[in-house]
């Protein structure tokens, strides 16, 4: 795959086209309200956001997307097979490679809303905190879809990112949960800069819902028709 491919392939997906929507829209009520209270504040909540971010996106990754709590509710299952399970059971695929708006677009309100409000002093705050974050964003995105389409990128620092990124998912997926930075995971001790410095996870393409998890809470294998796979989809099976 080329870059121009590679950029098409993420320029025309639906979800950054509403991602940037909102960033305008936000970044728009942002300068309104931030000129009429003639602040600078609402440029702490872009720093905030910016700082923030990837310590988020850590505790989202890693304590909700990889836990499994909610494949063991009915209420759950369709959601958490949606938002993760299904990219890592084919990490490859384009169709769960973006991350589902549905979830997404209130997360990152839940989160950078009060974040704003609060640095960035009210209501212009709250708007560039959310312009921050939807940028953000589409950033990783992009840096995601680097990472899982057929493409090698000629920068060593987005090879060095890609590496990391696939020893998660085809190594260890109890490690190494950042996109752009693995600056939390080192913190936390879940950063592994080789794959020979761990033994390779069991559940590494199931996030632990294995033969005997479907059979204790069936929600995930029912709603795709075949039992949880313990590698990626071949072209042509069910994934």
């Amino acid at each position: 795959m080329t870059l121009g491919e590679l950029v098409g392939a993420y320029a025309t997906h639906p979800a950054i086209h509403l991602y940037l929507l909102l960033a305008i829209l936000s970044g728009g009520v942002a300068l309104a309200w931030g000129m009429q209270a003639a602040t600078p504040r609402p440029l702490l909540a872009v720093l905030a956001t910016l700082l923030a971010y990837p310590l988020a996106w850590y505790l989202i990754h890693r304590f909700i997307l990889h836990s499994r709590f909610l494949y063991r509710s009915p209420l759950t299952a369709a959601l958490w097979k949606r938002i993760h399970f299904d990219h890592h059971q084919d990490p490859h695929r384009l169709d769960v490679l973006f991350g589902s708006p549905l979830t997404t677009v209130p997360t990152v309100l839940a989160i950078l809303v009060p974040l704003g409000w609060l640095v960035g002093g009210g209501p212009a705050g709250a708007a560039a905190a959310i312009c921050a974050g939807f940028l953000i964003t589409c950033v990783y995105e992009f840096c995601h879809c680097i990472q899982h389409l057929n493409f090698r990128p000629k920068s060593r620092l987005f090879r060095r990112m890609k590496e990391l990124h696939l020893a998660h998912h085809f190594h260890d997926e109890a490690g190494n949960y950042g996109i752009t930075s693995f600056v939390v995971d080192r913190a936390f001790g879940t950063y592994y800069a080789e794959a020979r410095q761990r033994v390779r996870s069991p559940h590494v393409f199931n996030l632990g819902y294995d033969r005997a998890e479907a059979t204790r809470f069936p929600w995930v294998a029912q709603l795709t028709g075949a039992p949880p796979r313990d590698r990626p989809a071949r072209p042509g099976e069910w994934a």
